[in-house]
């Protein structure tokens, strides 16, 4: 990748997370990628393209870590249980980028209105694809449609990073917090023992 254009994705991760979204401008980006103002728009149109670029690249990478984190794990569940700590790890090390994506990622009318979703539906494809693992191996419910069980997953790991942010990461560890929040997902969606 372009050296300028990974300096200004970077530069924007911090920008975003310090000023907000609407507060920053492309200037200050600029400034803390060590470019012109105007070599940013040779790159992106304006700041709302600079994050969904975040996104997208962002999201890409991460969706790469958790194939190769879960590669190693036999069952669906345990590929569950791997993606829900890979998922609250990564926002725990991660903090201005978790700030990007919980909070100022919403706030782009841009990305609600024109973002076609794509490496969002690739990362839920990918929560799917272990549910319906778990399902085949008869350790998930069967009567709970996996599209609706991957998307509460996701949201609920979306609800707590979002919390976890807000709160500055000071009310508990996002991390080793991982095996509870997955117990308490799978406990409501395993197969309960006759």
């Amino acid at each position: 990748m372009n050296d300028k254009r990974e300096r200004i994705l970077k530069a924007g991760v911090n920008v975003f997370a310090r000023r907000g979204f609407y507060s920053a401008k492309v200037s200050e980006i600029a400034r803390a990628a060590g470019v012109a103002d105007g070599t940013i728009y040779l790159y992106f149109r304006n700041k709302d393209e600079i994050l969904l670029s975040i996104f997208e690249q962002e999201m890409s990478r991460f969706i790469t870590v958790v194939e190769n984190e879960t590669g190693g794990e036999e069952s669906g569940l345990d590929k569950i249980r791997k993606l829900v700590r890979v998922h609250l790890g990564f926002v725990k090390k991660n903090p201005d980028l978790a700030q990007v994506f919980q909070l100022e990622l919403r706030q782009s009318n841009k990305f609600i209105k024109e973002y076609d979703g794509s490496k969002l539906k690739e990362y839920l494809d990918l929560i799917g694809k272990f549910i319906k693992q778990g399902q085949r191996e008869g350790s998930l419910r069967t009567d709970l449609p996996p599209g609706l069980v991957k998307r509460s997953l996701f949201g609920a790991l979306d609800e707590i990073a979002t919390h976890w942010v807000l709160s500055g990461g000071r009310k508990y560890d996002i991390e080793q917090s991982a095996d509870q929040i997955a117990d308490i997902f799978i406990s409501g969606v395993a197969v309960q023992p006759k």
